[in-house]
């Protein structure tokens, strides 16, 4: 990853069964601007059992409520039959391609097909031997932080450090869908970056793009988003992700607020500074014969800048000027006695 936020545009389900509809997405998103898009790699078998018990079942106020662990994901997964056919459309489209795999087996099929970075979901944070297997393979690991405790987080990081894994880019993010703003606490993202050393970003999936611009001002080197080809397709994802077009805008708010943030600038060179000829500056305003007085109505600090500093004024006052002056000279030191 560059100086540049990396902008992930985040299929998930947004694919309705269809490979076309995958691969469609991914011609979509390189359009709308991103630099990446991500998968997920899990099957209803290994992320959850084939239960209808209540611990089973989403009841906590979701989009989902009512339906089984085990249907929801049999719904949303992405077939690992498609994952070459999606690494190569994106490969054929300039964009880099990763995924979040939710066990080893997931790794293993990902290494098979050169996956460049491993993301692990928010859910995932207290799996560490997940973490640690995929943090082994020496590549970039993002880790989201939704229903993290500062423990959960000391412990994820931790443990990609002991298997020598450095880069660690660690999400802040809110697991709701969609996430209310009041609950965003961005400024949490800021502590993460100095709390353990590492980059940090968002994982967003509040409505709009006001989070993800924030974040961008705030230093998130990562900003992760759904991604839909469109919203008609539905699926679990679809209420809180953004469309082709609205990625598109997203994208060029967050590059123009990387151009606005720019670099620490204290110019030196004058000549060098837009409109600096139009500062304050001391000139003569009203005609002065040799002989006479400096005062505060004869010499006063005006527009435009070629004149003395405004900070000689006081150094001036009270003496006598050594030559005729006529009103709009530039005030030099050496005009007086």
């Amino acid at each position: 990853m560059s100086n540049k936020t990396f902008i992930v545009a985040e299929l998930s389900a947004n694919h309705g069964h269809s490979l076309e509809t995958a691969l469609a997405s991914v011609r979509a998103a390189k359009e709308a601007g991103t630099d990446a898009i991500k998968i997920q790699t899990y099957t209803a078998d290994t992320i959850t059992l084939d239960c209808d018990t209540p611990d089973f079942r989403v009841d906590s106020g979701t989009l989902w409520d009512g339906r089984t662990l085990y249907d929801l994901y049999k719904e949303a997964y992405t077939p690992w039959e498609w994952h070459q056919a999606i690494f190569e459309e994106a490969k054929k489209c300039g964009l880099v391609c990763f995924s979040t795999p939710f066990d080893n087996s997931a790794v293993d099929l990902l290494e098979s097909l050169g996956n460049p970075i491993y993301k692990i979901a928010s859910f995932e944070i207290t799996d560490v031997n997940l973490i640690r297997y995929a943090a082994s393979k020496g590549k970039p690991i993002i880790i989201s932080t939704g229903i993290a405790t500062q423990e959960d987080i000391d412990l994820a990081v931790q443990t990609c450090r002991e298997v020598g894994n450095d880069d660690i880019t660690l999400l802040r993010c809110v697991s709701a869908y969609p996430a209310p703003l009041e609950n965003v606490n961005l400024r949490t993202m800021v502590d993460m970056k100095d709390r353990y050393g590492v980059k940090v970003g968002l994982s967003d999936h509040t409505i709009g793009s006001d989070v993800a611009i924030a974040a961008v001002a705030m230093g998130a080197t990562m900003v992760e988003k759904h991604f839909i080809l469109d919203k008609s397709i539905g699926g679990p994802d679809a209420a809180f992700s953004m469309t082709k077009d609205d990625f598109a805008k997203l994208v060029q708010s967050i590059r123009n607020t990387e151009k606005a943030m720019g670099d620490v600038v204290y110019p030196m060179n004058l000549t060098s500074i837009k409109g600096r000829e139009f500062s304050r500056s001391l000139y003569v305003a009203e005609d002065i014969k040799a002989g006479e007085i400096v005062t505060e109505k004869n010499v006063r600090s005006v527009r435009p800048g070629f004149g003395l500093h405004p900070k000689y004024l006081k150094e001036l006052l009270g003496k006598k000027v050594n030559q005729d002056l006529t009103k709009g000279t530039p005030m030099k030191l050496e005009f007086v006695k």
